[in-house]
């Protein structure tokens, strides 16, 4: 009868053991970096929730808030990897990094730039008008891959929050094979005891 009860209180216990993973976004948006914090079950940070920024050596560039929509902003400086992490506490940390070509286009054209200080050129007519080009498409990429960023980010919370359920069902399923074996063996120790 023990082992009934210890059987019984594992099963009672499991869902609220079981944890919510956190999922992170970021992505550009115009001139800044915004992103999302929330829970995979769709659950959205609270806000004020603090999102530290860190650079490729783990220094620190910058820390952001959570909004009342779950957003966060991120103005960067440098044209290097921005890594956001949250932790909501109780075990749920998450996190996210931008390369450098995902960076708003002004801060990547830092990264460009220095790149094409070394080989410096005299512009001519033609070269101008190619700049003009790349920057008026290079605006109209940032605009496109903004706008995408803002309508993928709910589609990859409930993405996570998909994988979550497969988790929740998985656990559940081998609680119930692990019930099964203690039936089955409480159902021969009766026999035993009986016969």
């Amino acid at each position: 009868m023990r082992e009934l009860a210890i059987a019984l209180l594992l099963v009672l216990a499991a869902p609220a053991a079981l944890a919510h993973n956190v999922v992170l976004s970021a992505w550009s948006a115009g001139e800044m970096i915004e992103g999302e914090v929330g829970l995979s079950s769709g659950e959205l940070a609270e806000p004020g929730t603090e999102v530290r920024v860190l650079g490729p050596d783990g220094e620190e560039l910058g820390t952001t808030t959570v909004d009342e929509d779950g957003l966060f902003r991120f103005e960067p400086s440098e044209p290097v990897p921005h890594r956001f992490v949250a932790d909501l506490g109780q075990g749920h940390v998450a996190e996210a990094t931008l390369g450098v070509d995902e960076l708003p286009a002004a801060v990547a054209a830092q990264a460009e730039a220095a790149a094409g200080a070394a080989r410096a050129a005299t512009p001519t007519a033609a070269a101008a008008a190619a700049t003009a080009t790349a920057i008026d498409a290079g605006e109209l990429e940032t605009l496109v891959a903004s706008a995408v960023q803002r309508e993928l980010a709910p589609l990859k919370r409930q993405l996570a929050a998909r994988e979550h359920e497969a988790d929740l069902q998985a656990v559940i399923g081998g609680i119930g094979y692990i019930c099964g074996i203690f039936g089955l063996l409480f159902f021969v120790y009766a026999r035993r005891r009986s016969g």
